[in-house]
Parts: C-alpha cells; sequence; structure tokens
C-alpha cells in the first residue's frame, strides 16, 4: 500500500507534467523564452542528464534536416558530457525507424563532417568505401 506521503509526492508530479505540457501546448511565451534562453535552463526543466539531453538534440537535428554547421555545438556538448562518438552514430541508427533512409541518409555525412570525418571525400578516394 503506498503511504500518504508518496501518494502526495506522486500526484505532484502528475500535477507538473500536466502544467508543463499545458504550457507547451498553449505555446506559453514567457516559459518557452525562459527554457530557450539558457542552455542550463533547458537542461534542468527537460529532467535528463546531459549526455541523454545531447543525443536528444542530436536525434531533433537529424529529423529536422539541420545544416552541417548546426551539429557542431551539439557534438561539443554531447562530447563533453561523456557521450561517445560510437552513441553520436547510434543515433542515426536509432532514428532510421522513425525518419526513414532519405533523412538518415542525409544526415550521415553531416555528423560526419561534425565528428572530423569528410564522408563525402571518402567516397571520392574509394570505389569499395565498405570494402
Amino acid at each position: 500500500m503506498i503511504n500518504e506521503p508518496a501518494r502526495v509526492t506522486v500526484r505532484a508530479l502528475v500535477e507538473d507534467i500536466e502544467r508543463t505540457l499545458l504550457k507547451l501546448a498553449i505555446g506559453d511565451d514567457a516559459y518557452i523564452e525562459r527554457i530557450l534562453g539558457s542552455r542550463t535552463e533547458n537542461l534542468v526543466e527537460s529532467g535528463l542528464d546531459a549526455k541523454a539531453h545531447s543525443l536528444v538534440r542530436l536525434g531533433a537535428l537529424i529529423a529536422a534536416d539541420a545544416a552541417a554547421p548546426s551539429y557542431l555545438e551539439i557534438i561539443e556538448s554531447a562530447r563533453e558530457s561523456g557521450a561517445s562518438d560510437e552513441e553520436l552514430v547510434g543515433c542515426l541508427i536509432a532514428t532510421l525507424p522513425a525518419l526513414g533512409a532519405v533523412r538518415v541518409t542525409s544526415a550521415a555525412p553531416k555528423l560526419g563532417l561534425a565528428l572530423n570525418y569528410d564522408v563525402a571525400a571518402a567516397l571520392e578516394e574509394s570505389a569499395s568505401p565498405l570494402g
């Protein structure tokens, strides 16, 4: 049986989640500006650890078909929080079922450049890059 303090804590968490969803759904300008204005504030509000936060942001860039320079800050942040290059490339793999091959194929060279690997140059140098 759940004791009363635990029940109150669970209810408060549910209310916080519902309040956050409402603020985002209505486009609460003050709330959105606050979490957009500071990377630290965004991290805190997300409730994620720094590494997961960076990986989610990378997934969003992949989904949005962001320009190559957009990846640089995310990659730096992810590495600072302990993400490996394997995990960063793993984001491409993880997004594949949801986004499809076209989006992931578009993102691979951009992520490669951010990781200091020029996929396009490697393709030009080798007749069979998969060797």
